[in-house]
């Protein structure tokens, strides 16, 4: 299972590189070329070992144009130690693999992204030695796939609006659309897209509303992000706490959505002990436009 974000990142840019390449071209409108091939790179700098330095995911891209390094970096906050370290590994890289190299900063602050985009330049004003200018997305450049068709069309664009306005107030309709999208894309890819997308949700509702939604479809339970809450449920021991966390995982979706629940609703839904009824509501709860639809067929 996926621990943290920076590994989330550099294990869903191993699963599908071209979200880099397809990033740069559809946000930020450089015309990067399309790569033919695309490799992982060891993301170890160090060179003396008392300072270690490592970027978070670092991929090789041969294009017809030439040889690339796309160097990543997720970046939670404002750090000024990175003005000095990102200048380090693009001129570290380039000497070591004579490639040039494009650093791409991923973020979900509008403060962060605008502090990140700004050029870092060394030397004597207006004379400088070395001037770098990150590439950054962020939630002022990435769209909001808000929809799920179009969340269909481009997965894993819709992957990136999760990750930039996740802790916004559009991301229970950003993350409902993705889920969607997940289940007309293969099983592997979209496990990874599953555990990513966990790791990347810094907000707990947004987060948890996550793990209802793949609860809901049925999916999240299949793969091994699951276990975490799958081992929480164990702990409980008995089919009575499973059924109450079902129940109000029902009605926390419908109150994130944005639907009115009248408390007739709330009363039966918390009153039932039968947990595949519940789990019937759940995957209702997901598509209905008013409350009463849970009961819609019953």
């Amino acid at each position: 299972m996926v621990g943290s974000s920076h590994e989330a990142l550099h294990r869903i840019f191993q699963k599908d590189p071209t979200l880099l390449t397809k990033a740069l071209q559809k946000v930020l409108h450089v015309p990067f070329p399309e790569p033919r091939e695309i490799a992982a790179l060891n993301i170890d700098l160090t060179e003396i070992e008392p300072v270690e330095r490592r970027v978070d995911t670092l991929l090789r891209a041969e294009t017809d144009e030439g040889t690339y390094l796309l160097v990543v970096e997720s970046q939670g906050k404002v750090d000024e130690r990175k003005r000095g370290s990102w200048p380090y590994y693009l001129s570290y890289l380039y000497e070591k693999y004579r490639c040039e190299p494009v650093l791409i900063v991923i973020t979900q602050s509008s403060s962060t992204a605008k502090w990140a985009s700004r050029p870092i330049r060394l030397g004597f004003p207006g004379w400088e030695s070395l001037t770098v200018r990150p590439l950054v997305l962020g939630p002022d450049n990435v769209p909001v796939i808000a929809d799920e068709r179009q969340a269909e069309k481009d997965v894993p664009l819709a992957v990136l609006s999760a990750m930039t306005h996740g802790r916004g107030p559009q991301a229970p309709a950003i993350l409902e659309s993705l889920a969607a999208a997940l289940r007309t894309i293969d099983p592997d890819s979209a496990a990874v897209f599953v555990q990513f997308i966990d790791s990347c949700l810094t907000d707990p509702q947004a987060k948890q509303m996550w793990r209802d939604l793949m609860t809901a479809i049925q999916y999240f339970w299949r793969h091994p992000l699951a276990e975490q809450v799958r081992e929480e449920g164990r702990e409980q021991g008995r089919e009575q706490g499973r059924a109450e966390a079902t129940a109000e995982m029902v009605l926390r979706v419908l109150e994130w959505r944005g639907i009115p629940v009248p408390g007739t609703v709330r009363d039966r839904v918390e009153s039932c002990t039968d947990l595949a009824q519940l789990e019937v509501w759940a995957q209702r709860a997901v598509h209905a436009t008013d409350a009463a639809e849970l009961f819609a067929e019953e």
